[in-house]
């Protein structure tokens, strides 16, 4: 007897153990694209200092591009047959990027941690990326590129915004 199908679930030729694998990496990577973004979009709101409107803009324009990768990473979940991440609480569960609930930082102190953050993040979508290659998920291998080489823009230019003239 052939069992109904359930309601998520998603046809992909991916072995299901590949495919899991895969799930697991991105969410891995989508809870900390949201912990960074929230953390960006928080020292956006709270930096002060001599070069205020530099670090605001640039924060902001962080924050845009790391919430605009979400949907995508979250919708590659989906193509490999699997659920992804479904509220706050199972966002804290999945992320390694730790938040900043201080009620003051130094723009400078900011600029450091992003940076930091933004290459925890490069990690792992190189991480990453060798799961979807051992998989053959040659559509999720191509994104991670361009994910991972927006992580490492951020980090240039938080590294660069930090440094003494």
């Amino acid at each position: 007897m052939t069992r109904p199908p359930a309601k998520l679930d998603t046809p992909t030729d991916l072995k299901s153990n590949a495919a899991k694998s895969v799930a697991e990496a991105l969410n891995g990577i989508l809870a900390d694209s949201y912990a960074l973004y929230i953390k960006t979009k928080n020292f956006h709101w709270h930096v002060s200092g001599p070069h205020f409107r530099d670090y605001h803009l640039m924060l902001d324009e962080q924050a845009a591009q790391i919430l605009a990768t979400t949907d995508a990473i979250a919708e590659r979940v989906r193509k490999t047959g699997n659920t992804t991440l479904r509220s706050i609480g199972d966002i804290a569960r999945h992320q390694s990027i730790a938040d900043n609930d201080e009620a003051f930082v130094s723009a400078k102190d900011m600029l450091a941690e992003l940076r930091k953050d933004n290459l925890k993040l490069v990690e792992a979508l190189r991480e990453a990326k060798d799961i979807v290659d051992e998989a053959k998920d040659n559509a999720t291998s191509g994104v991670l590129d361009d994910w991972t080489d927006q992580a490492e823009e951020r980090a240039w230019f938080l590294f660069e915004a930090s440094r003494a003239g």
